[in-house]
């Protein structure tokens, strides 16, 4: 008998999704990232969950229906993570024309009929806060709904979820060879140690490393893929307002400026495609002007390339770089015969729709398992367990228990945690209680709760995934960090002998 149902290799948003989705039907999942979680392109995304505006120009209405109303899932089961938000198009007069605009959004809103959020609507910017920071010729914009993610923490509490619906997450754990026949046999060095583990079914989900891992480790014939590059570039904050900004740049694309961890603004996206290895993507030097020009085509505050005090890439997979379709669905590929165990090949695809991409993926597997129906779409995410409309409630009631939190630290453990908060602070009475403390916000007892309960291992893995606290954190308290880190890291060892 194999020792698990399904492994997944790759611990991306597609394979986490996939874990997720498996371990609440019953089947015994075992995940492999040789990372750490969501290190590539899932923490690399617009951090938009949306229909896909653009999609209705491209006359893409089922699609975009679909993606609206999977962020409305969203919305319901990862109130904390996603955040419902007003984006704001000025009208330009160079660029697609004012009806046309109104036309979509009025689209869009019947599209997503049911949705509780408010719908579009006609602004005058010259008397309305979202006009303060444009450039004063604009004088129409069009607002509508839609929502923004922290990427990088759907992909953990995804994980931790699996992981409580019994999925074995192995980080730090790299698949070396895969022997196929009536089940898998799966050779892995696990944080140095070489261990098999067998499968009844497999799911290569390993975003830009699909090619190659399917080619050294199955030993599969490689899928003939392109690799596209997708970058943002990190500002400081340009605006006050709480809205993201939809500028159409001079060749028809859109471009984002969203709001970004409080003091800054994340501008994207730019694609292009990308050769190299996967786990060194670069930015370059005309993307990053690109972008810059493109929001100064619309901002008054005017922004350069030297203003850019963080770069955002990941490279991923697409069956046709020219299939922008492709590109927002991902692929997905199944194969299995005689003497040949199940095998799943994942790739691709945008935030919006992943769940609905990891239900389908299990879903082809019922013929070989007996499993319980889809579920996923109503089953909230670990601490989204309240209304999206009640996070300002969650946030106040978190500073009437734990006075000595400022609104800004309680706020980022909100977003971050949801109602799961309480494990992090427990009963303390001040911030002393908490341990050290690593810039104004993160405790000794935040880093402990993290690599205990959500894989992280180094600095960078809070820093960059958990949080993205290293926008602001001095030198100094990095290195205080990765002590403390080494430190505990040794207590849970020994605790777990």
């Amino acid at each position: 008998m194999a020792d698990y149902d399904l492994a997944i290799i790759g611990g991306g948003l597609n394979g986490v999704g996939i874990a997720r989705d498996a371990a609440g039907r019953g089947l015994r999942v075992i995940l492999l990232e040789q990372g750490d979680l969501g290190a590539g392109a899932s923490s690399a995304s617009p951090r938009l969950v949306h229909g896909d505006l653009a999609g209705l120009e491209r006359r893409r209405f089922l699609r975009v229906r679909a993606a609206l109303a999977e962020r409305d899932i969203w919305l319901r089961i990862a109130p904390h993570l996603v955040r419902p938000m007003r984006f704001a198009i000025p009208a330009h007069a160079d660029e697609r024309p004012a009806w046309q605009l109104r036309s979509w959004l009025l689209l869009y809103d019947r599209l997503a009929s049911r949705a509780p959020l408010p719908r579009s609507a006609t602004v005058d910017v010259t008397h309305h806060p979202v006009g303060n920071p444009l450039k004063r010729p604009f004088g129409t914009a069009f607002e509508y709904s839609d929502c923004v993610v922290d990427d990088s923490r759907l992909v953990v509490l995804t994980a931790v979820d699996a992981a409580a619906r019994g999925a074995a997450i192995r980080t730090g754990a790299r698949c070396t060879r895969a022997e196929r026949g009536d089940t898998w046999r799966l050779v892995t060095i696990d944080r140095g140690h070489r261990q098999v583990v067998t499968a009844r079914a497999l799911v290569n989900a390993t975003g830009a490393w699909t090619a190659t891992v399917a080619e050294t480790v199955l030993r599969q014939p490689p899928p003939k893929l392109a690799t596209i590059q997708m970058s943002q570039i990190v500002v400081r904050r340009l605006f006050d307002t709480d809205n993201v900004y939809v500028f159409q740049n001079s060749d028809r694309r859109l471009i984002f400026a969203s709001p970004y961890e409080r003091d800054f603004t994340l501008i994207g996206t730019v694609g292009h495609a990308f050769k190299g290895d996967p786990a060194i993507v670069a930015m370059a030097a005309n993307d990053v002007a690109y972008l810059c020009d493109a929001a100064n085509r619309y901002f008054r505050e005017r922004i350069e390339p030297f203003d850019v005090v963080r770069t955002v890439s990941g490279a991923n997979l697409v069956m046709n770089p020219a299939n922008s379709r492709a590109a927002w669905d991902g692929a997905m590929s199944f194969d299995h015969g005689r003497r040949k165990a199940p095998l799943i090949t994942i790739f691709g695809g945008d935030v919006t729709t992943s769940r609905l991409r990891a239900e389908r993926a299990v879903s082809r597997l019922t013929p070989f398992y007996p499993m319980s129906p889809r579920w996923t779409a109503t089953a909230p995410l670990p601490g989204g367990d309240f209304a999206w409309s009640r996070f300002e409630n969650e946030v106040d009631e978190v500073r009437a228990r734990w006075r000595f939190l400022s609104e800004e630290h309680a706020r980022r453990l909100v977003g971050a945690y949801g109602s799961y908060v309480k494990a992090i602070l427990g009963e303390a009475r001040d911030r002393g209680d908490l341990g050290p403390a690593f810039g104004p916000e993160l405790t000794g007892a935040e880093v402990h709760y993290l690599m205990k309960h959500e894989w992280a291992r180094f600095p960078d893995d809070i820093l960059w995934r958990r949080s993205k606290l290293g926008l602001t954190m001095p030198a100094a308290d990095r290195d205080a960090l990765a002590a403390f880190m080494a430190t505990v890291s040794s207590e849970l060892a020994c605790g777990a002998r």
